[in-house]
Parts: C-alpha cells; sequence; structure tokens
C-alpha cells in the first residue's frame, strides 16, 4: 500500500499509524530521494518527471523488497507515477489518496517544523496532483480528522474490500 497525496496532507503521520495498526513496516518515499532532489525542493524548485523517475523506481523496489504488510508514503501525484511505483514493485500497489481541501493541508504545513518542503510549492503540488481515478487501484480517503479517525476510515475501506 501507498499513502499518497500532496506535500502536508499527512502521508507519514497517517502511513506510520496505519502500519502501526496492521503490524507492518512504514517506508517514507522522501527517505529515497537523491540529495539533489532534497536541495532543489529545499529551495523552493518543484522536481521535474526527470527528477522523479529513478526516485519513484526506487521507492517501488524497496517496497516490494519488504516481507509481511508494507505501508509506503509518497506523493505519487500522477497516474504515470504511480504506474511507475507498481511497475517497479512488479506486484500489485494499493494507493490511499489523503484527500483534502488546500486551505486545510496549508494551516498543516505551516505548523511542521523541520521538512524540506516548503508550503510555498503546495500550489504546485496541487497543479501536479491527478486524482486516482475509479479505473485505478486506488481508494480515496477524506482527511478532515484527527489521526485515529483517518486511520479507522483506512481499515474500514481496507476490510469491506476483502
Amino acid at each position: 500500500m501507498v499513502v499518497m497525496g500532496v506535500a502536508g496532507c499527512g502521508k507519514t503521520t497517517i502511513g506510520e499509524a496505519l502500519a502501526h495498526a496492521i503490524d507492518g513496516t512504514f517506508l517514507d518515499g522522501d527517505a529515497f530521494h537523491p540529495q539533489r532532489n532534497i536541495e532543489k525542493m529545499s529551495s523552493g524548485i518543484p522536481l521535474t518527471d526527470e527528477d522523479r523517475w529513478p526516485w519513484l523506481a526506487t521507492f517501488g523496489r524497496e517496497i516490494s523488497a519488504r516481507s509481511g504488510q508494507v505501508v509506503g508514503g509518497c506523493s505519487a501525484l500522477k497516474r504515470v507515477y504511480r504506474e511507475h511505483i507498481t511497475r517497479a514493485a512488479g506486484e500489485p500497489v494499493l494507493f490511499i489518496y489523503l484527500d483534502g481541501s488546500r486551505e486545510l493541508i496549508a494551516r498543516r504545513m505551516g505548523k511542521r517544523e523541520g521538512h524540506f518542503m516548503p508550503t510555498s510549492l503546495l500550489d504546485s503540488q496541487f497543479e501536479t496532483l491527478e486524482v486516482p481515478g475509479k479505473d485505478e487501484n486506488a481508494v480515496h480517503v477524506d482527511i478532515d480528522a484527527d489521526t485515529q479517525e483517518i486511520v479507522s476510515r483506512i481499515l474500514n475501506i481496507l476490510v469491506n474490500q476483502t
């Protein structure tokens, strides 16, 4: 599974809590960015597709390399990025789209400390975002609640899918 969405939507917080709830492993996609990507984003420069391809492939391979339940956190903003991750993983990947308004996410981003992604890049994230379609292996979860409630929503969706 990959918890996805724009910067500040809660991928790491929700992903870690979901992994804990299912006794799985959490992998933060940001940990697999090459240093040049981090430097670009830290400088307020959006990544290009060419910047993203190697990172997404590495992330997909890392997801499939782990045993047991794996929850990844990755923006996966475009359909082609989600397809790239799935190809690299070599197995089906369920994408859990954390859906929230720009205002809610901007407020959350303004409260976090020590992250390389500045709030100034939020607009570019929303401009790039291709919301997962009904034909994709994806579910949508509204993030207008606290962490426990959002994880409960995800777990309910997962139980009802099987």
